[in-house]
């Protein structure tokens, strides 16, 4: 079970963490650490313990064996690769669903003008493309100024496009709450676009630990970003040869 991280610098710390299904160890003992306001990517191969040490950290396992500790901030938000919106509920209503405390709405408000999509706060979920659903839920996330937000490959389902433009404004919009965020991605380039420190995770240990020196403004084409993203490919066993430096998929390791 989770419980709240007391050290002011420190937004996640799991020690000797491990998770087991049957007689498979998924995760084989994880130590990790997040300071407030950091941004960790987390990839690796279908199995490698992924999703798993993400739901660990936000206290979802509780019927998986397993053993170790795991702290957390008080406040914790989570976005999945699906928007998750209630059907039955205005744009708005899903936003606050569960929030509580004076003006909470009009903090909806704002929030769903900061991902772009003010004035729809009375639209139906059915009425949104696939992408500002994702928005939706992105400020539904941030609408309880998260400590740390879980992001499990939310970006996944969207087009190329869409994907590009969702970049940017989760730069934009983690700068402005600052929370810490850990997010399971497969994309190597999304780590590199988004995160300050890329875990790659391989049989339930963590077999690179990059941190990531790069302009504010990233660029594909940076020397640094081309290193690293041979690094990256290299330590999940892609044949850096044949990868190609756009975000399609051919860069998703599966």
């Amino acid at each position: 079970m989770a419980t709240h991280a007391g050290e002011l610098t420190t937004a996640v710390r799991t020690v000797a963490l491990r998770r087991s299904f049957g007689d498979r160890d998924v995760l084989a003992g994880i130590d990790l650490e997040i300071i407030r306001g950091e941004f960790v990517a987390l990839i690796g191969r279908s199995g490698s313990g992924k999703s798993t040490l993400l739901r660990a950290v936000a206290g979802l396992d509780d019927s998986v064996a397993g053993s170790g500790e795991v702290w957390v901030p008080k406040r914790v938000s989570l976005v999945f690769q699906d928007a998750r919106l209630l059907p039955w509920l205005r744009v708005l209503e899903n936003i606050v669903l569960g929030q509580t405390g004076a003006g909470i709405k009009e903090r909806g408000r704002q929030v769903l003008a900061e991902v772009g999509l003010g004035g729809r706060e009375r639209a139906w979920p059915h009425e949104l493309s696939g992408g500002e659903q994702q928005r939706v839920a992105l400020a539904r996330s941030l609408v309880s100024e998260p400590q740390l937000l879980l992001a499990d490959e939310p970006l996944g389902a969207l087009d190329a496009l869409t994907r590009i433009r969702m970049h940017g404004l989760l730069r934009t919009l983690l700068r402005v709450h600052g929370p810490a965020v850990l997010l399971v991605t497969h994309d190597v380039d999304e780590a590199l676009l988004l995160a300050d420190r890329v875990l790659v995770i391989e049989d339930g240990r963590f077999s690179l630990d990059l941190h990531i020196d790069l302009p504010a403004k990233r660029n594909a084409a940076h020397p640094h970003f081309v290193r690293y993203r041979e690094l990256l490919l290299a330590s999940l066993g892609v044949d850096i040869d044949a990868a190609t430096p756009s975000l399609d998929d051919s860069q998703e390791i599966s």
